[in-house]
């Protein structure tokens, strides 16, 4: 019996992951500018870490936290690969292990270089961004402000 619900969950977990990373279009660096929140790390929830990155294409930079600290970098491409070169950041202690893991990989996804595609997760729609090590899934802040004003 035990058997069997191991091989179920494994299948479940099997086609969520494939879900999330069947959708493969490739986002433009233009449509990221503002404030993501990143909610998964490599199939973790990482929400308590509250990292954010802020996409300034215009610009080419990169800005946000990291769950211990501010960081900054410059965006550079290479056809549909983004890189951040001297990335950058303030050196607080990290509070806690969450916050610790979510800056280690974090820090190792944008400086190895990494691609941004359309992602859905758990029906959230989002970006997500690939390294050849790390997938991290982000969602847009400030999405479901629009609600609130349309109920009234």
């Amino acid at each position: 019996m035990l058997y069997k619900k191991t091989l179920i969950v494994t299948l479940l977990a099997s086609l969520c992951t494939n879900n999330l990373s069947a959708q493969t279009k490739t986002v433009d660096i233009n449509e990221l500018q503002g404030n993501w929140h990143l909610r998964s790390m490599d199939g973790k929830d990482v929400r308590k870490a509250r990292a954010i990155l802020d996409f300034d294409p215009k610009e080419m930079k990169l800005n946000g936290f990291d769950g211990c600290n501010r960081l900054s970098g410059e965006l550079k491409t290479n056809n549909n690969t983004l890189i951040s070169t001297k990335l950058s950041a303030t050196d607080m202690e990290c509070r806690n292990y969450i916050h610790s893991y979510v800056r280690h990989r974090l820090h190792k996804t944008m400086k190895e270089g990494f691609t941004i595609t359309e992602a859905t997760q758990n029906g959230i729609k989002g970006i997500s961004i690939k390294s050849s090590k790390h997938e991290l899934f982000f969602k847009k802040m400030g999405q479901d402000k629009g609600w609130f004003k349309a109920s009234l």
